[in-house]
């Protein structure tokens, strides 16, 4: 019988030992800073920058260029923020901090640009069998074409300064749109 609360002693002590060192004493997770805006180009000198930052402990503070800036209501372990921009020249950068609860601090400089150019567009080739149209071409841009639209389909592409484009639609035409990175736009009516 008095093998047991030995045993059980033996035990207690084995396990809290290992519970013991599984206890985390020092956060070491730097916070993660993501911008989810769609660019961080414009057509004009003001536009909102949107994103969030992701820590364990939580997110203590958010800053833009050295200024605090409000966190949106939620989640200090998934902390949103939003901060207007106002660039005197083309481009500028933005240089964000986020500090944790432990005073672990992440941070992304986030190059912005304004871009009042539009995307221009190049039909290579176009030809019309019965009611099909088929289309070629080439759009290019000043930073990024971001997208191609053929008579309202979206076409698959990589965005890129200059990306080739191909595409078959019904009708006597085809209207194709081209986007930038800045939300610059193009049409052309290729007939």
């Amino acid at each position: 019988m008095l093998r047991r609360p030995f045993h059980r002693a033996l035990a207690a002590a084995a396990l809290a030992l290992t519970l013991g060192s599984c206890a985390r004493t020092n956060d070491t997770f730097t916070p993660h800073i993501s911008v989810t805006s769609e660019g961080s180009a414009s057509r004009q000198n003001s536009f909102l920058i949107q994103g969030y930052v992701l820590d364990d402990t939580g997110v203590t503070q958010i800053a833009v260029d050295g200024k605090p800036i409000p966190i949106e209501p939620g989640s200090d372990k998934l902390a949103r923020f939003r901060f207007q921009t106002l660039l005197n020249t083309p481009t500028g950068r933005y240089t964000i901090t986020a500090r944790d609860a432990a005073g672990n601090e992440g941070t992304l400089v986030l190059p912005v640009s304004v871009d009042p150019a539009r995307p221009v567009i190049r039909v290579t080739r176009f030809e019309r069998s019965g009611n099909t149209v088929r289309v070629a071409g080439t759009a290019t841009d000043n930073v990024r074409v971001a997208q191609i639209v053929v008579d309202g389909n979206r076409l698959n592409i990589t965005p890129g300064p200059s990306v080739d484009f191909y595409a078959e639609t019904t009708g006597i035409w085809a209207d194709i749109e081209v986007t930038d990175g800045a939300g610059n736009r193009a049409t052309l009516r290729a007939r």
